[in-house]
């Protein structure tokens, strides 16, 4: 038995414009790898394709597939990538039709059986999460695949229908590490975004599924709510590995809420600090489960940067779409973050449903207001798998474009808006934050707080101009 995974690269960018976010950004497909590892523990031969990392033609590449002599080949896509990823399964099914083809990820899981009826190429999905349940369809050779949990497939009519749910593994720290040997490239390949780490080589890691809360706009479709964990000896020793075995020096904790079980992310602090781990970290938390005796915690045990999910600076937004936390207390606990050695990256959203020019402009000077070094803000983006998508077309003008649909494009208008003004006031909102004197001085800062990055951005310089005299012309 031989798989082949293969992490399927939709447009990251605005259609008609080159690609070049790989570039600043390119972090390593933890989920496939975690399956690679766990299949390769049983002793079954499997391969990653990062198409992200290595971009081939489509012909280059199903001939690369055949080549490798796969039996199954897996895809995983995000709901902006699947019909890339279609692509190459149909591509593959006229060239050779009897290698198995399955996808997963979130828009399999989100869309499920009903995906199966419109896009004959795929012989099943694997829906939820893909460990245990890749297993069982291997061991049992892509056949009787009703009689296994977790998985869509056609019915004797054609049909796609469901098994049945596949349990949640309960023990997370049963996992191998993820197969990061597996990516040809890594970890040279790979980096963190640019100014966003203090060396390298860097990597990302997940230590948590899931999460209890209920924000409109987020899909929880592969791992559901709850929330599972890695124990702190789990994660000291992931680091370790990473650290002995491929140098790295740096990790990002890509979870959702790294922070949610405090008494983990103390033990975690203390048994990095015993051991004398000369990694550091960036994490993700939310604003209520700060305080000064945590950020001392994770200041003393190497975090460099913490994100935080603010989303917007309009209070009656804010209630539609997540548990609301007072503005005045948001900039009370980013300044203790700074307060305390660490930087802080503050994350938002344009476009969301009830929103008007007055709501994002209040975004705006909230965010000018706050003690933040960096900023990702993004552009709405209704998922299936979100619980806003039920309603989103009661509320504005949605163009469902899957291959658009990416964060970097608006494709919700809410209403009494237009798609311009969108636009116009998403570039006002990163040029009023990033045209400041504190943020210039902030990135001059960087040549010796993040020397990697510089470096980075110098030897690709030649390429971001050629893009940006295209752009222009």
């Amino acid at each position: 038995m031989k798989i082949v995974l293969l992490h399927a690269h939709g447009s990251n960018w605005l259609r008609g414009m080159k690609d070049i976010s790989t570039i600043f950004n390119l972090m390593p497909p933890l989920g496939m790898m975690s399956i690679a590892a766990v299949l390769e523990r049983e002793g079954i031969d499997v391969e990653i394709i990062d198409c992200h990392a290595t971009p081939l033609p489509l012909d280059d590449l199903v001939e690369d597939i055949i080549r490798r002599g796969a039996d199954c080949l897996g895809i995983s896509t995000t709901t902006s990538s699947f019909n890339k990823g279609y692509q190459i399964a149909a591509a593959l099914k006229e060239k050779a039709p009897q290698i198995f083809t399955l996808f997963g990820g979130a828009h399999a899981c989100t869309i499920g059986a009903p995906l199966l009826d419109s896009f004959p190429a795929i012989d099943c999905l694997v829906i939820g999460e893909g460990e245990n349940t890749m297993l069982e369809l291997a061991q049992a050779g892509f056949k009787g695949l009703g009689d296994i949990p977790g998985v869509a497939y056609r019915d004797v009519n054609g049909t796609g229908v469901y098994s049945a749910p596949r349990e949640l593994i309960k023990n997370l720290d049963d996992l191998p590490f993820p197969a990061y040997r597996k990516l040809p490239q890594f970890p040279k390949r790979y980096n963190l975004p640019l100014f966003s780490y203090p060396t390298a080589p860097n990597t990302s890691i997940i230590s948590s599924r899931g999460c209890p809360y209920a924000c409109s706009y987020c899909d929880r479709s592969v791992f559901s709510r709850g929330f599972r964990f890695n124990s702190p000896e789990y994660i000291v020793e992931h680091m370790a590995m990473l650290n002995r075995d491929f140098g790295i020096r740096h990790v990002f904790f890509y979870d959702d809420l790294f922070t949610f079980d405090r008494k983990r992310v103390a033990e975690f602090c203390e048994i990095k600090a015993r051991k004398g781990l000369k990694v550091t970290y960036n994490c993700i938390a939310r604003l209520e489960h700060v305080d000064s005796e945590l950020l001392t915690l994770l200041k003393q045990s190497g975090c460099w940067q913490v994100n935080f999910g603010i989303e917007s600076g309009d209070p009656e937004i804010l209630k539609q779409h997540r548990k609301f936390f007072e503005l005045d207390e948001v900039g009370r606990k980013l300044l203790m973050v700074k307060q305390a050695g660490m930087r802080v990256k503050g994350l938002f959203m344009v476009g969301l449903p009830g929103e008007n020019e007055t709501a994002i402009r209040r975004t705006i000077d909230y965010a000018l207001s706050l003690p933040l070094d960096e900023i990702n803000v993004t552009k709405f983006t209704p998922f299936p798998g979100a619980p806003i998508y039920a309603t989103i077309r009661e509320q504005g003008e949605f163009t469902e474009d899957w291959d658009l649909m990416n964060c970097m494009n608006f494709v919700f208008v809410p209403h009494g808006m237009t798609k311009q003004q969108l636009e116009n006031l998403y570039d006002e909102f990163i040029r009023s934050f990033y045209h400041r004197t504190r943020i210039h001085w902030g990135y001059t800062k960087m040549l010796w707080k993040s020397p990697h990055s510089i470096l980075t951005f110098m030897r690709s310089f030649p390429e971001i101009l050629a893009f940006e005299m295209k752009q222009k012309w």
